[in-house]
């Protein structure tokens, strides 16, 4: 489903991932290039998948990073908190999630700034 050209079709794959939690791991390498989306709640769904997998993800942090300057803040939201979830692998991502507690929206900087708690930063 993450590679059939539909948005819809890999935003439901994606969701459908983040359902199974760590088991998605297998995914990874389809997963993180779908970040870069044209399609905002693929790269939203895409980051919920990468959080749900967890430390497992790890291979994703700078994909994640990057994610936390998307234009659409419900993207920004979800990269921070997969970034948290991912847990103490992703500390290279800590300066972006301080810079993210600047963010105009609330919720995003509520996740930057538990993010950086999960993390250890």
């Amino acid at each position: 489903m993450l590679k059939d050209p539909n948005v819809e079709v890999q935003a439901r794959g994606a969701l459908g991932l983040s359902r199974a939690g760590a088991e998605a791991r297998a995914a990874l390498p389809d997963l993180a290039p779908l970040l870069r989306s044209e399609s905002a709640l693929v790269r939203q769904n895409v980051a919920v998948a990468l959080g749900a997998i967890g430390p497992d993800a790890r291979a994703a942090v700078a994909a994640l990073t990057d994610a936390l300057r998307d234009t659409e803040w419900a993207v920004r939201r979800a990269a921070a908190q997969a970034l948290g979830q991912i847990g103490a692998d992703a500390k290279p991502a800590l300066p972006a999630l301080k810079r993210l507690e600047g963010d105009a929206n609330k919720q995003v900087r509520d996740a930057a700034k538990k993010a950086r708690e999960q993390i250890g930063g």
